[in-house]
């Protein structure tokens, strides 16, 4: 049937191209865009290990940044393309460039799970160039009605890797999810080794940092959650980056005898190793949380301005584990970068450090340590 409009000739190309879309087996080779930020990359690794299970011939090939290879380690025959914004892919001809590296590794289509200018100029040229596009439907207007003030529509929407495989099934590619995450045994790196002696009692990560604000556990509060678990556990671990983040940790290390960061001193597949050794890490909306479910470790989150309603809530994660107030005015904002309206954050400032040591506690209680022979009498006696 002729589509009002549109021409017999349109019409017969646009027939061609729905057939063509219903043939994945077509498609050999896939591209898939996603640049940034750390924790969107990192839940991008689970659905190309679903997509590869899926179909293990399909050659993918990864479009990001090169400090996130680590993501994506325990995915076979997975290439990558280096996104290097700074220098080689620079500007509006850095792109032009990036698409020529692109069309010279011979993709046939393009899943663009990133929707931003850079990947709209470079999925716009590989269009041009022939190659099928798919991409991302972020949900925009459902978000807006989850933050703003007046009105506010508080519920579920569709998880980002959900959003993810929605974007390759729209190529052809019919593949499900897993509902929980894997434990990834790895070695303890040996910088941390150095410092720990070997493996005893139970092992907790503290992330109490991310990008923006509304997704900072307060200072004085992350310390009294410092203390009480220094006080209950045989190790407990800081992660986080950037100066302030490192002269914090530090601090907390020379205050607290079983203390210690792990900022600054490893590099981010090491991190992963560190977290994989864990048997829980308190985290907030942010990356850590993310590079948890990677390596499947129990991830206690603390949540502000943002909501897990939004869809970042780490894959595979368990939702009771998620710690939050119900304020009427939250959630506010997607990503946490808007400023508070009382100018307080009191979404987390109100969260007592007592609420989150308290669900550490209940995880622990149901599995047990991951080298637990001496983890009850550390526990109840708080001492090594």
């Amino acid at each position: 049937m002729q589509e009002k409009g549109i021409g017999p000739d349109e019409v017969s190309t646009m027939e061609r191209m729905r057939k063509m879309g219903r043939k994945k087996k077509e498609i050999d080779h896939i591209l898939v865009i996603r640049l940034s930020a750390m924790g969107d990359v990192a839940m991008t690794a689970p659905v190309l290990d679903a997509l590869r299970r899926a179909y293990p011939h399909l050659r993918i090939t990864m479009v990001t940044r090169p400090l996130f290879k680590p993501f994506f380690r325990d995915i076979p025959q997975l290439e990558f393309i280096d996104f290097d914004p700074n220098k080689r892919h620079k500007g509006f001809p850095g792109l032009f460039r990036l698409a020529t590296d692109i069309r010279r590794s011979g993709i046939q289509a393009a899943a663009d799970l990133h929707d931003v200018l850079r990947t709209k100029v470079v999925r716009t040229l590989l269009w041009l160039a022939g190659c099928r596009i798919s991409v991302i439907d972020k949900g925009r207007t459902e978000k807006k009605e989850l933050t703003r003030r007046l009105l506010r529509k508080l519920s579920p929407l569709k998880t980002t890797p959900e959003r993810y495989r929605e974007t390759f099934e729209r190529l052809g590619f019919v593949f499900s999810l897993p509902n929980t995450m894997t434990h990834r045994d790895a070695p303890l790196p040996e910088a941390i080794a150095r410092k720990t002696g070997p493996r005893r009692g139970f092992w907790i990560g503290v992330a109490p940092f991310a990008k923006h604000k509304g997704k900072i556990y307060p200072i004085p509060l992350s310390d009294k959650l410092l203390s009480l678990l220094n006080d209950r556990y045989d190790r407990i671990f800081i992660f986080g980056g950037g100066r302030y983040e490192k002269e914090f940790a530090e601090g907390m290390e020379k205050r607290y005898d079983r203390v210690i960061s792990a900022i600054g001193c490893l590099s981010l597949g090491q991190e992963m190793d560190l977290i994989a050794s864990l048997d829980v890490i308190v985290t907030m909306d942010s990356s850590s949380m993310h590079m948890a479910s990677l390596v499947g470790t129990p991830a206690v989150s603390v949540w502000g301005a943002t909501h897990p309603y939004a869809g970042f809530y780490g894959f595979g994660q368990r939702p009771d584990l998620a710690v939050q107030l119900d304020l009427p005015c939250r959630p506010c904002s997607v990503y946490g970068e808007k400023e508070c309206i009382f100018h307080d954050y009191r979404c987390l400032k109100n969260i007592p450090p007592e609420m989150i040591a308290d669900k550490v506690a209940a995880v622990l209680a149901g599995q047990g340590g991951k080298n637990d022979s001496l983890a009850s009498d550390t526990a109840s006696s708080g001492k090594h």
